[in-house]
């Protein structure tokens, strides 16, 4: 598991889970296209895991597939999706209240 201190807001909100670890690392580079290799090794997840959760992944559109690069497939969030649209509203909420909360909240009671 990783270091609580730098686990990202949607983590801790929504639990360590293979698939919300995913949908983290997605949405937090959601402008990049990466190998289903790459996804799962900077998400921390399992080969075998992320195998099994891409079908629905792709299923609900939530990720597309953007080019391939030789036999790699190259997929990234899909932002057009009005479901992923939720998701990065949802997320990016999450983190403004957060920093809100503890990190400029604390600058202010330093001074």
């Amino acid at each position: 598991m990783a270091d609580e201190s730098k686990e990202s807001i949607l983590i801790k909100v929504l639990g360590d889970y293979p698939l919300i670890r995913v949908l983290n690392f997605l949405v937090m580079f959601r402008e990049f296209d990466y190998s289903l290799s790459d996804i799962a090794e900077e998400s921390d997840v399992a080969w075998s895991t992320l195998h099994q959760l891409w079908p629905r992944l792709e299923q609900l559109g939530l990720v597309i597939l953007t080019r391939e690069v030789g036999n790699a497939k190259m997929y990234k969030l899909n932002t057009q999706n009005p479901l992923t649209q939720d998701l990065i509203r949802f997320t990016d909420s999450l983190v403004w209240n957060y920093t809100h909360k503890n990190i400029l909240h604390e600058k202010v009671v330093m001074v």
